[in-house]
């Protein structure tokens, strides 16, 4: 087994369409009172001048999906960081969605979240999956503010003029991923002068690219605090460990990362003890997003399928293969995968648009069932095929890769199924 290799983040390390590195003492201010959540509004300081509004339109975001798709097989083949993607969709002002109108933004409802995020994955799921990052941080600051208003003004700003990644990073080596339970190994102390960080860390998409590291962390009080730490990504004490050699989304740099007495300030962390922790606001408008990026891997695979079936012309037919009728059954059983998928997916942001307070529990199942249909649409596509479909010079085995990834992310198969089954049969006993 190769040793993995590390490298330290800096301003050094970035290319010239990165984030330079962070002043890690923006921001700052006095902590809250130990046990409390402090008034995250009481600092909001005035209006924010609009941000130029984005156009999600459909021709507008199949643009874009084009433009990353230019570079998807590179990036997949060298495993690097997808700056050029990412330089796209910040182009395109997509890494801006999700940022509350409080500070300039347009917000961004669920439908359109789905809609953005199936195009860019049918471009490069890599560069789909760290916009679903970004973006999910702004919901969640729209719905549940935590940031120091300050730095989060900062990180506003700055995404004007460059790409600002955001993601939290939770999950752990030995722990596992938190939605399992427990507490993280990571731990946070006070200083004289704010906190003090230490830590290792899993599966944090974006790790190379990151602007800044939102750490899942606890004090080690008997009752201990909890939360995200802001952590710019220039601070020392930040290592980039490349664990990430995976079958799919090779681009997405979910290595892992070691804090290493990393400072920040007092107001970079907001704990809340555990006895007194509410409960999670959910995904809000990229909830089901994450996983409709896999229905555009999938229609990506479509496309090349229905490209294929009619150049593909057997020396003993003397026609496309799309003439025949198995082909034509196959393609009807892809598209009927995809329907299903989109049918659900949509079926549920509307939902979450609406107001319904069902949403969630259907979000629930329906995840595990746009990921079957995707799943299975690139499976029928290749087994149709054959061996093209398993070479390397056609995208169709990139995408049966990429398409694979849509399992591991939240909730997971087994604990959604789990989950659902208990609230019906406990609604069922009501």
């Amino acid at each position: 087994m190769s040793v993995p290799s590390r490298s330290r983040t800096g301003p050094a390390d970035r290319p010239a369409t990165g984030l330079p590195a962070a002043d890690p003492a923006a921001g700052g201010r006095p902590a809250a009172a130990a046990g409390g959540r402090p008034d995250v509004d009481a600092d909001a300081g005035p209006p924010v001048a609009a941000l130029p509004v984005v156009d999600i339109s459909d021709d507008a975001l199949a643009r874009t999906s084009a433009r990353i798709a230019l570079t998807a097989e590179e990036y997949d083949r060298s495993a690097e960081f997808p700056w050029a993607g990412i330089q796209a969709v910040h182009d395109a002002g997509l890494l801006r969605l999700g940022i509350s109108p409080r500070y300039g933004g347009q917000g961004l409802s669920a439908t359109d979240s789905v809609r953005v995020l199936q195009w860019l994955g049918r471009g490069d799921p890599s560069v789909a999956l760290i916009t679903a990052m970004t973006i999910l941080q702004h919901v969640l600051e729209d719905i549940d503010p935590w940031w120091p208003a300050d730095l989060y003004r900062t990180v506003v700003d700055d995404s004007r003029r460059r790409p600002v990644l955001l993601n939290a990073v939770r999950a752990e080596p030995e722990w596992g991923a938190p939605a399992r339970g427990g507490l993280p190994a990571t731990k946070i102390r006070r200083t004289a002068d704010g906190w003090l960080l230490n830590g290792h860390k899993g599966f944090a998409t974006s790790s190379e690219g990151l602007a800044y590291h939102l750490v899942w962390a606890a004090t080690e009080d008997p009752d201990p605090l909890l939360a995200h730490a802001v952590v710019p990504a220039g601070t020392p004490g930040i290592e980039i460990v490349r664990t990430w050699d995976h079958l799919g989304l090779r681009a997405s740099s979910t290595h892992d990362v070691i804090y290493t007495d990393v400072e920040i300030p007092f107001g970079n962390f907001r704990g809340v003890p555990l006895s007194e922790q509410r409960a999670d606001p959910g995904l809000g408008a990229v909830g089901i997003g994450v996983p409709a990026l896999y229905i555009g891997v999938a229609r990506a695979a479509q496309e090349f399928f229905l490209r294929f079936a009619n150049e593909r012309v057997p020396t003993s037919l003397g026609r496309p293969i799309a003439t025949t009728e198995r082909i034509q059954t196959i393609a009807g059983e892809i598209e009927a995968q995809l329907v299903q998928a989109e049918e659900i997916a949509y079926g549920v942001v509307r939902r979450f648009d609406e107001g319904d307070s069902s949403a969630p529990r259907r979000f629930l199942v329906a995840k595990p069932l746009i990921v079957r249909a995707a799943v299975t649409a690139v499976q029928t596509a290749v087994a149709a095929i054959g061996n093209p479909g398993l070479t390397r010079h056609n995208p169709l085995e990139r995408h049966l890769r990429d398409v694979y990834c849509a399992r591991v992310h939240p909730p997971q198969e087994d604990s959604a199924l789990l989950l659902a089954g208990r609230q019906t049969l406990t609604a069922e006993r009501c």
